[in-house]
């Protein structure tokens, strides 16, 4: 590496590049997944495309792994650099180039804050809807990397469904503009459908093409409280049947509800055993009828309480408890697995049910969290014991596979919306035939024949079957 080392210096810049002597490497190894640490190399810090392309023609020319990272927010070890070699990060591609109110789209580079650019857009009264838990510090290319979702992705979709064109860097030495400007195309492979979830091991992405949409000119929100936590997701199905469309409908346990509080205060009443959290926008003529309508079906369905947030202040607080339980839960624990398995929507009471089961089948507390309106549970399984201890380690295993286990045979799949990086890897098999895998493996050599490009991340290594 010190030659591979001194030539990216020499042709991105010295200040460009981190090595073993810089303590800030050390933060290139971990990511949210809780995984690693996995010390690379060196890292590259790109502020432009042209970086990107001489850091993957290196990689290519001397067989050097390169982990594509964007900020590291993500839960399930897509941007460790496990075979050490270099990261390559686009944190400082932060550019927001242009915002077209007439064709409702932006064009940014990837390492711009998803946040950002939701308040960027809001101010010219547009709105770009996907809202990832950590919409404060995640970027818009790790979001198109693992096709990140949100609570709004009820009503409005996923990263997959705003992405219209993509700039891509290959490991060819080749950069390709695909996608469009347009709100409609069908000419020729829609190789962005192909790119969006690829977690970076297919190409670095230099440049995103958004669809945008009118911002919504008014919001309501309400928050429910429940017995139990199957009456909470029962009350989200009713809503549904009864022909309301919220934008978001959430749902969090006793043990989500009761760790915010502890670890960060909590406008969610003391006691409360479980909470659904419901939002809804559109023209504010009519929209308090629609919410008094909707808080009268909560009622039926057996709610407790209904809380109505009466301005933007309370709404925000609202919010907060909800984007709070995953930090929350990691504060408050030595370790934490974090699963986002996901049911069709008519299964998610039984599943529900079923992970009932596993908390009081292992001696793990679990806290059960997620995206109702389309059957997206986050399974938090928190453990304060050494997860590298044996037993420990089986256990923690043996309650992640029972999960995976059930969630398959309810028709449902194993990532909603983090995607399989390394931590899900190893589980591939469960969900998917040797057939389909190999399929992928085929694509994946066509865009990296010699396996550098985030080497070891989602398809299931041969010699590890273990779990097929």
């Amino acid at each position: 590496m010190p030659d591979i080392i001194e030539r990216l210096r020499q042709e991105v810049g010295s200040k460009a590049v981190l090595t073993r002597d810089d303590e800030a490497l050390e933060d290139y190894g971990v990511d949210e997944s809780g995984l690693g640490p996995y010390p690379a190399d060196c890292a590259v810090l790109c502020e432009n495309a042209e970086a990107v392309d001489i850091v993957l023609a290196l990689a290519n020319e001397t067989g050097t792994p390169v982990t594509p990272r964007g900020a590291g927010s993500g839960k399930v070890g897509g941007a460790l650099p496990i075979h050490g070699g270099i990261v390559l990060s686009t944190e400082k591609m932060q550019s927001i180039l242009e915002v077209d109110s007439d064709d409702l789209i932006a064009v940014v580079q990837p390492g711009v804050i998803t946040g950002d650019l939701q308040s960027v857009v809001e101010a010219q009264g547009l709105f770009y809807p996907p809202d990832p838990a950590s919409l404060e510090y995640c970027s818009i290319g790790g979001n198109a990397a693992a096709n990140a979702g949100g609570p709004r992705a009820f009503k409005y979709g996923v990263t997959r469904e705003y992405i219209l064109g993509m700039e891509v860097s290959l490991m060819s030495q080749e950069r390709l503009h695909f996608g469009r400007r347009t709100s409609k195309g069908v000419t020729g492979y829609d190789l962005v459908a192909g790119f969006v979830g690829s977690e970076g091991t297919f190409g670095v992405t230099t440049e995103l093409t958004l669809r945008l949409l009118p911002q919504p000119p008014a919001v309501q929100t309400l928050l429910a409280i429940f017995p139990t936590l199957a009456e909470a997701g029962n009350a989200i199905g009713l809503l549904l049947r009864n022909g309301f469309r919220p934008r978001t409908m959430e749902l969090m346990d006793k043990t989500a509800i009761d760790t915010v509080r502890e670890q960060n205060g909590s406008p969610i009443p003391s006691g409360s055993y479980a909470a659904a959290l419901v939002e809804i926008d559109g023209l504010e003529e009519g929209l308090d009828d629609a919410l008094m309508q909707m808080g009268m079906s909560i009622d039926e369905a057996g709610a407790t309480d209904v809380l109505v947030a009466q301005n933007e202040q309370e709404r925000r607080r609202l919010w907060q408890a909800r984007r709070l339980v995953s930090p929350s839960l990691t504060a408050a624990c030595r370790h934490k697995v974090s699963e986002d398995i996901c049911v069709p929507r008519g299964k998610m009471i039984e599943m529900i049910r079923r992970i009932e089961i596993l908390k009081r089948e292992f001696p793990f507390t679990v806290a059960c969290y997620g995206h109702a309106g389309d059957g997206n549970l986050h399974v938090n399984i928190l453990c304060d014991e050494d997860p590298e201890h044996p037993v420990v380690a089986a256990q923690l295993e043996a309650i992640t596979r029972r999960l995976f286990e059930h969630t398959i045979e309810l028709r449902g799949t194993l990532s909603g919306e983090h995607g399989i990086g390394l931590a899900k890897r190893d589980y591939m098999p469960m969900e998917q035939g040797p057939a389909l895998l190999a399929w992928q493996r085929k694509w994946k050599a066509m865009w990296d024949p010699k396996d550098l490009l985030n080497p070891g991340k989602v398809l299931p290594i041969a010699s590890r079957a273990c779990h097929e």
